[in-house]
């Protein structure tokens, strides 16, 4: 069996799975082993958190609209129904931003969904 000397693949590989591990605590940035767990694991919750961001942001803007509502006597399904209804095409982000920096233009869109028979 010839010999095969790995050097230079080796050490990049090294080299890159400690760059990916800097910042990390004690020898999980030091060791190459133990940095490559660690890059493992922190790769595989990055994955994870770029779908619970989406989540969280939706769930807290409908916290957001929901409280903005409830002063006016309506829930955030009933809300939600009377948007789809009139045929307001606005998200709930844009919808949270409103209720917050917006007031005014917030309670015209209230307005509309009530002017339409239901309240």
């Amino acid at each position: 069996m010839t010999r095969v000397k790995r050097g230079n693949v080796a050490r990049k590989r090294r080299k890159k799975i400690l760059k990916l591990a800097r910042g990390f605590r004690g020898s999980h940035s030091i060791l190459f082993r133990t940095a490559k767990q660690q890059v493992l694991k922190a790769l595989k919750y990055s994955y994870i958190g770029r779908k619970q961001r989406k989540r969280t942001y939706r769930s807290l803007w409908i916290v957001r609209i929901n409280a903005a509502i409830r002063p006016y006597g309506i829930t955030y399904s009933e809300f939600i129904q009377k948007l789809k209804r009139r045929k307001i095409a606005l998200n709930r982000k844009m919808l949270s931003q409103l209720a917050i920096l917006d007031n005014n233009v917030f309670k015209m869109i209230i307005n509309s969904c009530e002017l339409n028979g239901e309240v």
